[in-house]
């Protein structure tokens, strides 16, 4: 049978522990094999890579909030809207990112996440990446 409550709580676990910076419990969230896409490059990627990815970006971006969550859960998975907001850690300016995501979740963990969100956001988010 599929509980609901477990489904939220893992949604809700997956974004505090990105905001906190956790990323192990983030990666733990996914299956060994799990997908991620994202809409901007329209590519899939491992649940490692999108650890490395978040690495980085705790890294560059403090006082990480996801603000305005809209969750809602279904058998079998989650949708979540909201903002992703912190400051560059390089010149200390406010950013933010508008998100839509959809989650499959199997046996209490994501199978597949994918993300929607605009480009120039994630430009301003991925600013001084290299730096």
């Amino acid at each position: 049978m599929i509980d609901l409550d477990d489904i939220r709580s893992l949604a809700t676990r997956f974004f505090d522990a990105i905001e906190a910076g956790d990323i192990d419990t983030m990666r733990d969230s996914f299956t060994p094999d799990a997908e991620i896409w994202h809409n901007s490059d329209e590519l899939i990627v491992t649940r490692d890579q999108t650890a490395a990815t978040l690495t980085g970006m705790v890294a560059r971006i403090r006082d990480r909030e996801y603000a305005d969550r809209r969750l809602t859960v279904f058998p079998g998975g989650f949708v979540q809207q909201h903002v992703l907001k912190g400051v560059r850690v390089h010149d200390g300016v406010p950013v933010r990112l508008p998100c839509a995501i959809i989650c499959k979740v199997e046996n209490g963990r994501i199978t597949r996440l994918d993300e929607y969100f605009d480009s120039a956001h994630v430009a301003e988010f991925r600013k001084f990446a290299d730096a």
